[in-house]
């Protein structure tokens, strides 16, 4: 169970962003996360994946707190794939990166400041089904169009073999076609491991379609 409990959080010297609020995904489930523009959904995102601590109340995964360090079974798929890639590292060595998740070093950073092997044998299969490109991997970041960082960032997530996947906007950079192919494989992908899922989405019939609860920001406090 992912659960965030009675959480408090805010920025600088405002008020909270979110206040009291609590929620709990279990193993297989999908939970859409609705609420408008500004009101701390991917706050919530970031809190549940660890980007972000709590100042008041807690997060746990299967009843543990997140780490602070090493591999998380939690992950997180961002808005901006941009900003969650190293800029000097291929893109090889990113998603290599995911596979080398309990070496202790911080989440999405080399360890030490040293390269990080780029071997993705056995991952073929993984990488085809979302779409992803061999020529692709040799390549820096910027080299890369938004949509294709944003299936790489996706992949990267699953290599680290999560139990929770949150994912903020995770599609919005792709279009129609894309994003029913990228959603298609992670559901039967999710079906397959029992991964809970957390996502949102400004598209109702998207979080209707794909969840098997919806739920409003505004009713967890």
């Amino acid at each position: 169970m992912l659960e965030a409990r009675d959480v408090t959080f805010g920025y600088g010297k405002g008020g909270p962003v979110l206040r009291g609020l609590s929620l709990a995904v279990a193993p297989g489930e999908r939970v859409a996360l609705v609420a408008p523009s500004g009101a701390g959904k991917t706050t919530l995102c970031r809190l549940l994946a660890g980007y972000e601590q709590p100042q008041a109340g807690t997060v746990l995964a299967d009843g543990a707190s997140l780490p602070r360090r090493g591999r998380c079974t939690v992950q997180l798929v961002g808005q901006h794939p941009e900003l969650a890639l190293d800029p000097r590292m291929t893109l090889a060595a990113s998603l290599a990166e995911a596979l080398r998740g309990q070496d202790g070093g911080r989440r999405g950073r080399r360890k030490g400041g040293e390269p990080i092997p780029s071997s993705l044998d056995g991952q073929e299969e993984l990488l085809g089904r979302f779409g992803i490109q061999r020529r692709w991997l040799g390549r820096y970041p910027r080299e890369l169009s938004g949509g294709e960082l944003q299936r790489l960032c996706l992949v990267r997530a699953l290599l680290a073999r999560p139990a929770y996947l949150v994912a903020d906007e995770m599609t919005a950079s792709l279009d129609a076609l894309s994003q029913a192919q990228v959603w298609h494989e992670l559901i039967a992908e999710l079906e397959r491991s029992a991964m809970g899922l957390v996502f949102t989405t400004h598209s109702p019939a998207l979080a209707q379609h794909l969840a098997t609860r919806v739920v409003g920001l505004r009713d967890l406090g």
